[in-house]
C-alpha cells in the first residue's frame, strides 16, 4: 500500500551534502596549497629581486663610482666599487662568454628541476635554494650581457677578500646550505622523482 511504500527507504544520498568535503580531506589538501602558493610567490619574489636589484644597483654605482671607498666598519667592511670582469669574487679574470655559457646552462637546469620537484613541504628548502642560486646567477649574468662586466661594492678589508657583491652572496651561500641539506637532509630515495618520466 502507499503507506509502506512511503515508508520504504531508497538508496539515495541522504546525509551526504552535495558540494562539502568529507572527512579531513581538505585538511590535508591545504596544506599543498599552501606550497603551490608559497612557489608562486617564490617565482614572484625572483622577479622583484631582479628589479629592485637593478634600482640599489644603479644606487650604489652613483655613490661609489670614481670615489674613496665608504669604510661602514673601520678595518672590517667597507663599500668598494670595481668592474668585476671574472667570475665570484674576482675568479678566473676577463672569460666573459665562458660565464655567460655557465649561467645559462645553470639556469635552465634549475628550472627544469624546479618544475620536476614534488609539491611537498619537505622538498621547500630545496626549491628556496635553488631560488636563490638562479636569482644570483641572473642577476649577474644581466650585467655581463649589457655591460660586459660585474658591478661589485661589498668589500671586507679585515682579510683582504676579493670584492663581491649581493648576487654572489645568494649564489655562494645557497649552494653552501645546498650541498649540507643534500648530505645531511635529504636521502637518496628523495630524489627519485628525477627519474620518472
Amino acid at each position: 500500500d502507499l503507506k509502506a511504500e512511503a515508508g520504504v527507504q531508497h538508496p539515495v544520498l541522504i546525509d551526504a551534502p552535495i558540494g562539502k568535503p568529507q572527512g579531513h580531506g581538505a585538511i590535508r589538501v591545504l596544506p599543498l596549497l599552501a606550497l603551490h602558493i608559497f612557489r608562486a610567490h617564490l617565482l614572484k619574489a625572483h622577479r622583484y629581486h631582479l628589479a629592485v636589484r637593478h634600482v640599489k644597483i644603479h644606487a650604489a654605482v652613483q655613490a661609489l663610482q670614481g670615489k674613496p671607498p665608504i669604510v661602514l666598519v673601520d678595518g672590517v667592511l667597507e663599500l668598494l666599487y670595481i668592474q668585476n670582469t671574472g667570475a665570484a669574487f674576482s675568479l678566473l679574470e676577463n672569460a666573459q662568454w665562458l660565464f655567460i655559457l655557465i649561467a645559462v646552462l645553470a639556469v635552465i637546469l634549475i628550472t627544469l628541476f624546479l618544475i620536476r620537484i614534488p609539491g611537498k613541504r619537505r622538498f621547500l628548502p630545496l626549491q628556496i635554494l635553488l631560488t636563490l642560486i638562479s636569482a644570483g646567477a641572473v642577476g649577474n649574468l644581466i650585467d655581463r650581457i649589457r655591460l660586459g662586466y660585474v658591478r661589485d661594492f661589498i668589500y671586507f678589508s679585515l682579510i683582504d677578500f676579493p670584492v663581491f657583491n649581493v648576487a654572489d652572496i645568494y649564489v655562494t651561500v645557497s649552494t653552501v646550505l645546498l650541498v649540507l641539506f643534500v648530505l645531511f637532509y635529504y636521502k637518496e630515495e628523495d630524489f627519485d622523482f628525477l627519474h620518472r618520466r
